[in-house]
């Protein structure tokens, strides 16, 4: 996702593409919600690793 990343746009095809109806009182929050969304995979994706940085075979906490 880019600076010029548009939520609004972003939701209708999603929902589209999942079939699903968004009733027009919860839009602006599903909106306000894909926004963060993205400023948060902004910084994830932003964050440099180390070539030669491997996945993880299994998460253990």
């Amino acid at each position: 996702m880019t600076e010029d990343f548009d939520a609004n746009a972003y939701v209708d095809m999603m929902a589209t593409v999942m079939g699903i109806e968004i009733d027009p009182a919860w839009r602006p929050t599903v909106v306000a919600n894909m926004i963060n969304t993205q400023k948060i995979a902004a910084h994830l994706l932003d964050f440099p690793l180390d070539v030669h940085v491997e996945p993880a075979f299994r998460f253990e906490a």
